[in-house]
C-alpha cells in the first residue's frame, strides 16, 4: 500500500560537494515532497542549519576541508536539544567509518549509492515520528 505524496514533507538539507550526486538526490526527494536545500562544504552547512532549522541534514563525509564528523559534531554541540537527524550519505563503509559516525553524532550511516526506496523509507518513518 503505497502513501500519496503530499506537501507536507520534511525540510532536508544536502551537504554533498560533488554536484551531480546532490542534485539527484535533490530531484528525488523533491519528487517525494520534500522541501530541500543543497550546501557542497561544512561550513556552508553550520550556517544553513542555523537559519533554516532543516528537519534532516544528509551528509556526506568526506568533504573538503571541514569533513562530514566535524560537521556532525558541531551540529551536536550548537543544538544538543534540536538537532536535526543526521544521515551520512557516504562511500567510506568500514568498520571504523561507521565508529566515526557514531561518535560524531551522526545518527545513521547509508553507504553509496543509496538505493532510492531506502532513502524515502528513512525519511518517511523519520516524519511519522516527527508527526506522533
Amino acid at each position: 500500500m503505497g502513501h500519496p505524496i503530499t506537501n507536507t514533507g520534511l525540510r532536508v538539507l544536502i551537504v554533498e560537494d560533488y554536484s551531480d550526486c546532490a542534485q539527484t538526490m535533490a530531484t528525488l526527494l523533491k519528487m517525494y515532497g520534500h522541501d530541500v536545500d543543497i550546501v557542497t562544504n561544512g561550513p556552508a552547512a553550520l550556517a544553513k542549519v542555523s537559519t533554516s532549522q532543516p528537519d534532516v541534514v544528509l551528509l556526506d563525509v568526506g568533504l573538503p576541508g571541514m569533513n562530514g564528523y566535524a560537521v556532525a559534531q558541531q551540529l551536536s554541540a550548537l543544538r544538543p536539544h534540536k538537532t536535526p537527524l543526521l544521515i551520512a550519505v557516504t562511500g567510506y563503509d568500514r568498520d571504523e567509518d561507521l565508529r566515526h559516525s557514531s561518535d560524531a553524532g551522526i545518527d545513521l550511516h547509508l553507504v553509496k549509492p543509496v538505493e532510492p526506496e531506502t532513502l524515502h523509507a528513512v525519511l518517511t518513518r523519520f516524519q511519522k515520528l516527527l508527526a506522533s
